[in-house]
């Protein structure tokens, strides 16, 4: 696997691919990489001939008094990690590399970043816009992969992409789950002991309302329900809300592509998840 930290000799090994007529597979990740992060780089290695991955924890898509400094970063393991899946070649830009004196551009995504982490996050959206943005263009992939963990990221990005004319297919990846359901996430590393016991309530709670919904209960009556269980159990829930998937505007009776997103603290680690709510017609 090759390492760079540069755009230069990232587009030279981009360029040497091209030319034997690889097709090329971006995985963007900000790094303390889990089996979910792996599972993308495995999407790729079966869609294109050559994978690189990303790690960047880009300042821009965090707020004044958010994790960035105290979020993971474990180079060494990652590469490791990466080698071992199949990755080709890890980019590793520096904040420099990505944002050198004098940038002063941002890309901003308006109505889809407005809703549930663009409330309560606001700007995260504009940073993970540009950053995307920019590592799309740096690496010109064919295709680019993202976990639908981050739900509203993913259609984010595709508007954006779509919008811009940028030539890459979006590719949104299965969440992985632990065996108690919790959705995969480098942030999963800040639960302590405790706290990570009983953070499988939240996805079975989540599962429990999608179900319900689909049965015919009322969707405010489940969702007060929902989020009186997940308090019960020690979250403090931030938004528990039935989306469109696609246009991500809430919905006050289920339909086809109905999604239940929600986002809670357990003790300082917020949490975020989103699951399928199955509609008549849906396919199997």
């Amino acid at each position: 696997m090759d390492v760079v930290r540069d755009v230069a000799p990232l587009r030279a090994k981009i360029r040497e691919w091209r030319a034997a007529g690889d097709r090329v597979a971006l995985v963007p990740t900000m790094g303390a990489l889990h089996e979910g992060h792996l599972s993308l780089v495995g999407i790729g290695r079966r869609r294109a001939h050559r994978v690189i991955a990303s790690i960047f924890v880009n300042p821009k898509q965090f707020g004044a008094h958010e994790d960035l400094d105290r979020y993971p970063r474990q180079e060494a393991r990652d590469g490791a990690l990466l080698q071992q899946a199949g990755c080709d070649l890890l980019f590793l830009p520096s904040p420099q590399a990505v944002y050198p004196d004098g940038f002063s551009t941002s890309v901003s995504v308006a109505g889809l970043d407005r809703p549930m982490e663009g409330a309560s996050r606001p700007g995260h959206f504009d940073g993970v816009a540009t950053v995307v943005a920019k590592l799309l263009l740096m690496a010109f992939p064919d295709i680019a992969i993202f976990g639908e963990k981050d739900w509203q990221q993913l259609a984010i990005i595709r508007r954006m992409v779509a919008d811009l004319n940028i030539p890459v297919d979006i590719i949104g990846a299965p969440i992985l789950r632990d065996p108690d359901g919790l959705a995969m996430s480098s942030r999963n590393a800040y639960l302590d002991e405790q706290q990570r016991s009983v953070a499988g309530a939240l996805p079975r709670t989540l599962h429990a309302a999608a179900q319900a919904i689909a049965g015919g209960a009322g969707v405010a009556e489940t969702l007060a329900t929902a989020r009186a269980v997940l308090a019960s159990a020690g979250f403090k829930p931030d938004y528990l809300t039935l989306a469109d998937g696609e246009t991500l505007e809430p919905l006050e009776t289920n339909r086809q592509g109905a999604r239940l997103f929600v986002a809670a603290k357990l003790g300082p680690t917020r949490i975020i998840d989103n699951m399928p709510v199955p509609f008549p017609g849906d396919p199997k």
